[in-house]
């Protein structure tokens, strides 16, 4: 499965807090040592049910403790059978989008 979520303080301190937690969320992450990716709006985890969550917890778990409140998004791909879904969605769009050059 693959998990999209964004993890952000929502009582936010006037020294730009928010994105030294986000950073500390993306380290916990980093570390987990699952494929993963980080955009400008989500970072994406892929595994199974049971070693993704408990790295989305450690990863809220950091950003909770900066602040009192915390937001939390998640978006699941859940497809059982399927592997190194974070680069092979994206190599099939590609591949459709390099298909249409030249038409």
């Amino acid at each position: 499965m693959i998990v999209a979520f964004s993890i952000s303080p929502a009582a936010g301190d006037d020294t730009g807090g928010v994105s030294e937690a986000v950073a500390e969320a993306v380290e916990v992450v980093r570390n987990s040592g699952l494929p993963n990716e980080t955009n400008a709006m989500f970072t994406n985890i892929e595994g199974e049910w049971d070693e993704i969550m408990p790295v989305i917890k450690a990863a809220v778990d950091v950003v909770a403790a900066r602040s009192p409140r915390v937001g939390l998004v998640l978006k699941a791909d859940i497809r059982p059978g399927y592997t190194n879904q974070l680069r092979e969605k994206v190599r099939r769009v590609e591949r459709h989008l390099s298909d249409r050059v030249g038409e």
